[in-house]
């Protein structure tokens, strides 16, 4: 694959980026009804996603052995993950709160599929979440992946799939659908779902959009409203703009336009909202908001991971090695040049005293 269809990140440090509004979790811990956790665990799980989103770009496949660490002690939590198998790739990983609130670990197997414009990854492996202090733990699986126009055209995401997130102590189950795009993109990036008990009956309703913000209702009031909706009631959110292009199913699959924002229902509540991305973070793979905030070469106070590479299957080097990452805004010789320091730090240690012998031989081959 060429190398401009990768970002300079490692998949171990991109599965970090679950962590970016832990927020969530230390306010589920803290919540006293069981309803309300569910709350917080179902916009956690969309807000793990969000962060997809203008993301095309593919990250590197780690070493096997190969781990990754992360400890952010102004969020309240350490973060730690592996690449524990090379064929099927699989990557494991492992959270805790510095606060003991918390336990979150899964692994991730994506299985991907190749439909000729498009590329889908379908994720295999269970994501779980223990909430220590309630003696609750949550186990959902991530929804589908999809990137159009692999071959010819502007590249683009969706997501979409069931999600079931269940809570083993209580039998509660939130349900969230992730729609697909559709043909002139009506529902683009749209979650709808709802919370049940153990007994099949809705508590909670659940909507918004997995790339902006997450809005809950009670029932009762989602049901009214969709009737006053489909009655023509003039106080219904205004129809969409079927304005929009066709996609030409011969050549791509044209970008979607998003039709609007979410429309809130009145007597809604917040329940997650996207962190603001910098400007130019579609261009610029430094500058996005990574596990919370914005790390910068240099800047006071700011977080730098440590990449662990590892000497044996399962094991690490006897010392981290600090790696300095890339500047914001960095040219292609630059982030060549980096990627080429990440593999140097990643090879030392996995072999023999013959390393220097085999890497003259690789470099008068290459002349």
């Amino acid at each position: 694959m060429p190398i401009a269809f990768n970002e300079p990140l490692s998949f171990l440090q991109r599965i970090t980026e679950y962590m970016e509004h832990v927020y969530l979790i230390h306010r589920a811990s803290c919540q006293p009804q069981a309803l309300e956790r569910m709350q917080c665990v179902a916009a956690f799980a969309v807000s793990a996603v969000a962060s997809q989103w203008e993301r095309t770009g593919k990250p590197f496949n780690p070493l096997l052995g190969e781990t990754y660490e992360l400890i952010r002690e102004d969020l309240g939590f350490r973060f730690i993950s592996e690449q524990v198998s090379h064929h099927p790739p699989i990557s494991a990983f492992y959270s805790e709160g510095l606060n003991q609130d918390f336990l979150f670990h899964g692994s991730i197997y994506p299985k991907l599929k190749f439909w000729g414009k498009s590329v889908e990854a379908e994720p295999r492996g269970t994501i779980t979440l223990e909430l220590l202090k309630h003696n609750e733990a949550y186990t959902w699986t991530n929804p589908t992946c999809c990137v159009h126009n692999v071959i010819i055209g502007k590249l683009w995401i969706e997501q979409y799939g069931t999600v079931e997130i269940l809570n083993h102590r209580t039998g509660d189950k939130c349900v969230l659908h992730f729609k697909p795009c559709g043909l002139f993109g009506k529902e683009l990036h749209k979650v709808e779902g709802h919370i049940q008990d153990k007994n099949k009956k809705k508590l909670f309703m659940i909507y918004g959009k997995w790339t902006e913000c997450l809005w809950g209702i009670d029932p009762a009031a989602y049901e009214s409203y969709k009737k006053r909706e489909r009655r023509g009631d003039p106080l219904s959110k205004a129809q969409p703009d079927d304005s929009s292009q066709k996609a030409d199913g011969d050549v791509l699959d044209a970008v979607p336009e998003a039709q609007e924002t979410v429309h809130v229902i009145p007597g809604s509540k917040l329940l997650w909202r996207v962190n603001t991305r910098p400007p130019n973070s579609a261009q610029i793979w430094r500058a996005r908001r990574r596990s919370g905030s914005r790390r910068s070469r240099g800047r006071p106070g700011g977080s730098e991971p440590l990449r662990r590479p590892s000497g044996r299957r399962g094991g690490s080097t006897r010392a981290a090695t600090r790696t300095r990452e890339l500047p914001t805004g960095c040219t292609q010789g630059v982030t060549l040049s980096g990627i080429s320091h990440a593999a140097r730090i990643s090879t030392e240690g996995l072999e023999g005293p013959g390393r220097d012998r085999r890497l003259d031989s690789i470099t008068w081959l290459l002349r």
